[in-house]
């Protein structure tokens, strides 16, 4: 009877125990106004995810999203601070304009709430350094979310490479991210308004689309930063983008490879694609399933396995019970002080016509 008592009391704290570790995060949504938020409302809808509280101050774009997602009006607050005083969340998502990522920081970090903003992770170098003293000083993670880091493609590329030696030694990387533009693909006007000003957003394509590469590169880099930065961008459509660059050709020099990001808003068609030449060989990460593989003799396809971690959510959710640490993986802060330092320098560089030295 004893064994008996003794087996059901473990099967009751294990089934606990499993319900405790698979409870979706509750988590606090910082701004509406990044398109990207809609794939959150979807997690939120299939379960994946609880909504502690979403702070905007735009009564339009409350009243839309309450209408879309049959949001109540509890979850409602005008501002960070405001939602913080009532609820302490898992930790905070940012869905607002790049420039103000930094306030996010600034209310969560003194409270011991993990932070994970949409990618890139500030618009300067000066922002990202308070931002990751904020981090490192009130010990909580600062995590930058990229749509390519859940590719299972990307993810593989990584393992070829530095787990197979699939290749050899890394020669040339070269990424091309963008699409027709983001009024074309019809992006909300709320989004718009940020996303095409110079300050809120940093740049036009050379941020929205330039910070792909520079984070996917910095990873297979080993977290090295380059040691040149030059920037050449284009004004093709100054009617439809007249405050900021619609094109943008990047170049990172490192000691023994070159870096080549290709970031546009006049893509013919939406891309996200990845190619890595090493000494013996070539990989092409097309999209998030398709892999190639190439040496002298052949092209192949590369079957591809599902990636550890293939959202935000999950990811953050293993971060955060402690059974993934960031180091310098794609989300990493590590990885995002390093990427804004390529963005900005990349600014100057066009700015200035002239190849800038990373320090």
């Amino acid at each position: 009877m004893m064994k008996k008592i003794l087996s059901q009391s473990f099967l009751l704290l294990f089934a606990a125990f499993t319900a405790t570790a698979q409870k979706p995060l509750n988590v606090g949504v910082a701004g509406l106004s990044h398109d990207h938020v809609h794939l959150l409302m979807h997690q939120w809808k299939k379960g994946q995810v609880t909504i502690a509280g979403i702070a905007e101050a735009d009564a339009q774009l409350v009243a839309r999203y309450k209408k879309s997602y049959q949001l109540p009006d509890s979850l409602f607050y005008p501002d960070l601070n405001t939602l913080l005083a009532h609820k302490h969340p898992d930790a905070v998502l940012g869905y607002n304009p790049v420039a103000e990522h930094i306030n996010i920081v600034e209310a969560c970090a003194p409270k011991g709430i993990p932070v994970m903003v949409e990618k890139p992770l500030a618009t300067t170098v000066a922002q990202a350094e308070i931002m990751a003293a904020l981090a490192r000083k009130h010990h909580i993670p600062l995590l930058t979310n990229f749509e390519t880091t859940w590719y299972n493609t990307n993810q593989y590329v990584y393992d070829m490479v530095k787990k197979q030696d699939a290749i050899g030694p890394v020669r040339k990387m070269v990424v091309h991210d963008g699409h027709e533009g983001p009024r074309e693909i019809g992006c909300s006007e709320d989004f718009l308004r940020w996303l095409t000003d110079p300050v809120k957003n940093g740049g036009g394509a050379l941020m929205d689309f330039g910070c792909y590469g520079a984070n996917l590169m910095t990873w297979l880099m080993d977290g090295k930063a380059p040691v040149a930065v030059t920037a050449v961008a284009r004004h093709i459509k100054p009617s439809v983008y007249p405050k900021v660059e619609d094109d943008a050709t990047i170049l990172l020099e490192y000691p023994e490879a070159t870096g080549i990001i290709e970031a546009s808003w006049n893509w013919p068609f939406s891309i996200k694609d990845w190619e890595v030449f090493g000494k013996s060989g070539y990989l092409h990460a097309l999209n998030p399933k398709e892999l190639q593989q190439r040496n002298k003799a052949e092209y192949q396809s590369v079957k591809v396995p599902e990636a550890a971690y293939t959202d935000n959510i999950t990811y953050l959710a293993a971060v955060l019970n402690g059974t993934l640490k960031p180091g310098n993986d794609l989300s990493s802060l590590e990885n995002n002080l390093i990427v804004v330092r390529i963005l900005e320098a990349a600014r100057t560089s066009v700015k200035e016509g002239k190849r800038v030295v990373l320090k």
